[in-house]
């Protein structure tokens, strides 16, 4: 049996997937840092998470000794070395190694504009050239 969202459309092949999927859209997270008050949707996204407040690094890479809090970082980072760019574009073939670089560069190609001021409305692709035109507004250009 498949499980649809009705918000997305995306689906699932277990329920318990499903479940933990629709809580993305009501914005539940019950796992709350105590340290920071940021909050969780999964448990081990908190637990993740503390590794930032206790500045434990656990995971090496083996060919230039940089440390790292979590394992994805250090597998993303194993690409500095290996030149591995796995993410292509289908609309354009362009590669990245990283898939958030890709999703970012998606936008390019559907021109969509999520982040717009809220003083004059204009809009951005990226939330870091909203903060940069935030400084045209005021008087400091630093």
């Amino acid at each position: 049996m498949a499980y649809s969202c009705d918000v997305c459309g995306k689906t699932f092949t277990s329920k318990s997937s499903f479940v933990m999927h629709e809580k993305i859209h009501r914005n539940e997270r019950n796992y709350v840092c105590e340290i920071c008050k940021k909050a969780f949707i999964r448990k081990h996204h908190l637990d993740a998470h503390h590794l930032i407040h206790t500045q434990e690094k656990p995971h090496d890479c083996d060919i230039c000794n940089k440390a790292f809090s979590h394992k994805k970082t250090l597998t993303d980072h194993y690409r500095v070395h290996t030149k591995e760019r796995p993410h292509a574009c289908d609309v354009c073939g362009v590669t990245f190694a990283r898939k958030s670089n890709l999703n970012r560069h998606y936008l390019i190609h559907t021109k969509e504009k999520p982040h717009s001021c809220e003083v004059c409305g204009k809009a951005y692709s990226r939330k870091s050239h909203l903060n940069r035109h935030y400084m045209t507004h005021t008087k400091d250009k630093c």
